[in-house]
């Protein structure tokens, strides 16, 4: 049987039909929720049963629970595009929202139930991600697309760095900067591919005219020196060389944007707004550089340019 006749003979809930649709609409629902829960924390009015900080539940919840199901819902979708395989669906798929729905309770409740329990709850939510997707390009034999797998593994990394730091340490602010880094450079690899494609299909129905430069070796440079620059921020975001290699890649992001013919999507607002939300990748490195040098910019400007504009 081909995968488009046993696509066609699902016949469960469209909701479980593909991993976009209860992964975006849980993180989306999720998103709202946490902030409606964290406004009271950050005034004083709610305490929540946890052993993490109301800051770090507010960051842990914005990446761990929000990114990771959004980060899911894409690669769960795009993997079969990328294979040929069938999507993960039914049963399996829900099992996973389950393990994604569990964390969350897990972490608001652990205080109950002790940090090592809620962490390796919470922590078993990307490692089987990892393992889904590790198997399906693995069996699709689409080689080329296990880099992606480094970025999810490292955000798994630093949500187990969070919790041991939150318990050790009282504060988990390598672990926020860890996850934040490993989202961006996720984003970094795939904006990458994602923005120019769409904007190449879009401006094609619109004729003649410039087309995005498709990702070559100047991309894989700036994504790998962006890392880098990342990898030192989390370590040290006050140190002065740091400050200098974070405003170099906030500017080979920008030229790279640039690359990707955004200014003449102003017609199709679903591939411009690409377009901008990446404009606070570069911002974000500009922004966490220039903290190093001035007081007058907070660590925090950065941090909140990459997790509010760009993720």
């Amino acid at each position: 049987m081909s995968d488009a006749k046993a696509r066609r003979r699902y016949d469960g809930p469209a909701l479980l039909s593909f991993g976009f649709r209860p992964f975006f609409l849980a993180g989306a629902i999720w998103a709202i929720v946490a902030v409606m829960l964290w406004l009271p924390q950050y005034f004083g009015e709610l305490t929540l049963n946890m052993v993490f900080q109301p800051l770090d539940w507010h960051a842990h919840e914005a990446l761990f629970g929000y990114v990771a199901a959004i980060v899911t819902g894409f690669l769960l979708t795009a993997v079969p595009n990328w294979t040929g395989r069938l999507p993960l669906q039914g049963q399996p798929l829900l099992l996973l929202l389950a393990v994604w729905f569990s964390g969350r309770v897990a972490v608001a409740f652990s205080a109950y139930i002790g940090w090592v329990p809620a962490a390796i709850v919470d922590c078993a939510f990307l490692a089987l991600v990892c393992a889904a997707v590790a198997r399906e390009i693995m069996a699709g034999k689409n080689w080329r697309n296990l880099k992606v797998l480094i970025f999810v593994g490292l955000l798994f990394a630093a949500n187990v760095v969070f919790h041991v730091e939150a318990h050790f340490q009282g504060s988990a602010t390598y672990g926020r900067r860890f996850g934040v880094a490993a989202t961006i450079a996720l984003v970094m690899l795939i904006g990458g591919r994602v923005i120019p494609s769409f904007t190449h299909t879009f401006l094609q129905r619109r004729g003649a005219g410039r087309l995005p430069v498709t990702f070559n070796r100047f991309d894989a440079l700036c994504v790998a020196g962006s890392t880098a620059a990342l990898s030192g921020w989390v370590v040290a975001p006050d140190n002065k060389i740091v400050g200098l290699l974070l405003v170099a890649a906030g500017l080979a992001n920008l030229f790279r944007l640039a690359r990707w013919a955004g200014d003449r999507t102003s017609g199709e607002a679903l591939v411009l707004i690409l377009h901008l939300a990446y404009l606070f990748v570069p911002l974000g490195f500009v922004l966490s550089g220039l903290a190093a040098w001035t007081p007058q910019i907070p660590l925090s400007a950065g941090l909140h340019a990459w997790a509010v504009g760009a993720i």
